[in-house]
């Protein structure tokens, strides 16, 4: 399975862009899909997860209330569309996604419970 991230780019605080996921299979609907983040000198952290078969959505309280993950009507696109940017939300970010089986509540922030990772697209945000 391949993931390509892309959509990434510099923005001013307070602006909008809106990261997307492809995969390389037929479609997304088997797998829960996930958006990480790593800054410069930090550790790749949760940012977003949805489901399978476009269920359930959960977010960091970090970016929950403006960011939104979306699914394409074609389902082999996950897109995180993300509003009111902040400076801290400068990172690269990667998609992910689990093949086999379903990550469990505890683990969904846990980047190790993940299969497969695209290779990341940069989010710049300047004050």
């Amino acid at each position: 399975v391949q993931l390509q991230a892309s959509g990434g780019g510099a923005v001013e605080a307070g602006g909008s862009l809106r990261l997307s996921c492809v995969t390389s299979e037929r479609t997304f609907s088997a797998y829960d899909v996930g958006w990480f983040r790593q800054a410069p000198g930090k550790e790749r952290e949760f940012v977003a997860m949805i489901r399978r078969n476009g269920g359930r959505k959960y977010y960091s309280d970090s970016v929950k209330g403006r960011f939104t993950m979306i699914t394409d009507a074609a389902d082999n696109t996950v897109q995180l569309q993300m509003n009111s940017l902040k400076p801290e939300d400068t990172a690269v970010y990667y998609c992910a996604a689990k093949a086999r089986g379903r990550i469990i509540l505890s683990a969904i922030q846990d980047k190790r419970a993940y299969d497969y990772w695209g290779q990341g697209t940069e989010v710049t945000v300047s004050s």
